[in-house]
Formats: structure tokens, sequence, C-alpha cells
């Protein structure tokens, strides 16, 4: 097995698998029409390659290190069949996002102290249902979990993490919509640390029509806990949804401008074919991809590897 050792539990790697699928049978889809009737990986082959990764959201930034790779694969091998073509492409990918794999994304938070996750994202990408199914990861390692409703703007956004809290059985601050979200923060991480919490999860606004302005309420909001616990947030997770392919870039990149992204989630991966995606974000955001999601359940969150990622996405 070398590089692709199992590393997930047997129920958690065919989850993976499922939630790929529609990536992966469109991606083998146009790469076995890109090689149709070739036996050589030669100039051709890679035009069409390239083509097939960026139609794939891959990216054309990290489309572009794959194809040198094999370029270099190529020029030292002399000669490569298109049937291999598969396990070359797998092996470079692996390779390309493990230059890049943070070790410290395994890392739990520490018992002992409110570890504060700041969760931000537009409407719509799984913003919620993420905080919800990561209350209920943090819970299951016996960790104390607060929530903090920071979404004042959309009474459906307070109600819908009540759901959750509820769901999970874990406790939630909040406020009246229209609240100021920083005094809801505030809340938050005062009671966390009243109650001695393990990790708090805050919500915030999904809004992203106005860079300045969410720049100044993300600010404050991270002002204001900082009264509370100096070293707060610990981290900021940006949702992202995957079945938006190259847009998810675009929040990406915007977030990243308005405040400091640590860590991303992509959800709703087993809905599209645009997995792809997560290989480019991957390689080229300077924010690591922390987690994916493959499915509607509970534990359908699952912490995001490079390698298991690539082994699913290649396996036929």
């Amino acid at each position: 097995m070398g590089l692709f050792k199992k590393i997930f539990s047997k129920e958690k790697k065919e989850k993976l698998d499922q939630g790929l699928e529609k990536s992966k049978s469109n991606f083998f889809s146009k790469l076995g029409k890109a090689v149709a009737g070739k036996s050589k990986v030669d100039d051709d082959v890679l035009d069409d390659l390239e083509e097939v990764l960026i139609s794939s959201d891959v990216g054309v930034s990290t489309t572009i290190k794959i194809i040198r790779r094999i370029e270099d694969r190529v020029a030292k091998d002399k000669y490569l069949g298109t049937e291999e073509l598969n396990a070359i492409l797998r092996e470079e990918i692996a390779s390309l996002l493990s230059e890049t794999e943070d070790d410290n994304l395994t890392k739990k938070p520490e018992l002992g102290h409110p570890h504060v996750i700041m969760v931000v994202g537009v409407n719509g990408v799984g913003k919620t249902t993420t905080i919800g199914k990561l209350a209920n990861q943090f819970k299951n390692q016996g960790k104390k979990v607060v929530l903090g409703a920071g979404d004042t703007f959309r009474a459906a956004a307070i109600d819908q993490l009540q759901i959750w809290a509820d769901r999970v059985d874990v406790p939630m601050i909040k406020q009246q919509m229209g609240s100021d979200p920083a005094s809801v923060a505030f809340d938050t991480v005062q009671s966390a640390v009243k109650q001695n919490a393990d990790v708090v999860l805050l919500d915030t606004a999904g809004r992203l029509h106005n860079k300045v302005n969410l720049m100044k309420e993300l600010t404050k909001v991270k002002r204001v806990m900082q009264k509370v616990i100096p070293s707060a947030p610990h981290e900021v997770l940006l949702v992202l949804d995957g079945s938006t392919g190259q847009n998810a870039f675009e929040q990406a990149k915007q977030f990243s401008a308005a405040t400091e992204v640590t860590a991303l989630a992509i959800t709703k991966l087993d809905g599209t074919a645009k997995g792809g995606v997560v290989i480019g974000i991957s390689d080229q955001l300077q924010v690591p991809v922390k987690y994916i999601g493959v499915g509607e359940g509970i534990d359908d969150l699952q912490d995001f590897n490079k390698i298991e990622f690539v082994d699913s996405f290649f396996n036929q």
C-alpha cells in the first residue's frame, strides 16, 4: 500500500469513496476521452489532460504544477504509456499536496481552557450545519462545547443553530435578531469561561457584500472576545460550498482579505462533480483544508487527509 496506507476507519473511508463518486466518475469520463486511441503520454495527451483538470475545477495554477511534474516524469522515463497515467496522476497530486501538509491540523483543542473557533462564510454554504457537526465531534471526544449565535442578521440563522444545539445537547448563547454580533461573541466566551468549557464555536453573519464592512465587523468581534480571552479566536474557520467550484476560490480570497482565515471546511462534496476544487484550494491557498463534508449525516464531516482524499479520488 505504501504511501496510500489505510489510516481512516473502514466506515469513514467507504463514506469518503461514496462522497467523491460523482467527482471521480466525471473526471475519469473526461480522462478516458482524452487518451482514447493513444498509447503514449505526449504533448497532445498533456494538452488534453490540462483541459480535463481545469474543467474538473482543480484550478489553473495547480493544473500547471501537475502538468509540469508529469512532463518531468515523461522526460526522465522517456516513454510513459497512457495506461500508466492514472497512477502517475495519483502519485504526483499526492506528492504535491503532501508538500504543504500542516501537522498542526491533526491537533485537537486542549482540555482545560476554551478553544475559540470563529466560523465564517456566506449564507447557504452549510456553515450552521458544519458548526453542529463539529459540536457533535468535540462532544464525542469528551469535550464541553458552547455555541454562540453570532449571525444576528437572520432569525433563521439563530433558529437553525438552536436546532443543532438541541440535537447535540450543548448550550447556546444567543440574543435577539438585530443585536450586535460582538455583544453575542462577548457573552459567549464569557459564559464558556464560567462553564469551564473546552471549545467555543461562534457563528458569524454570512454576508460578503462589502469587504470593508465585513472586515470591521469581524475585527470588532475579535476585539471584544479578547477582552475575555486575550488569545481568542484560536481558529478562524472558513466554510466553503464545494459544489460552487471556482466560486469557492473567490470567496476564500475575499474572506482571507477581510480576516485572518486559519483553516477551511469544504462542504457538499457528495452532491457535486466538482470535488477537484479541494485539490486546487488545498494547493493554492496558504490556508489548509481541515474538514470536508461528504454527506448529510451528523458524522459525515470528516477531518481532511490529503493522502486518503487522493486515494479515494483515483481509486477505480
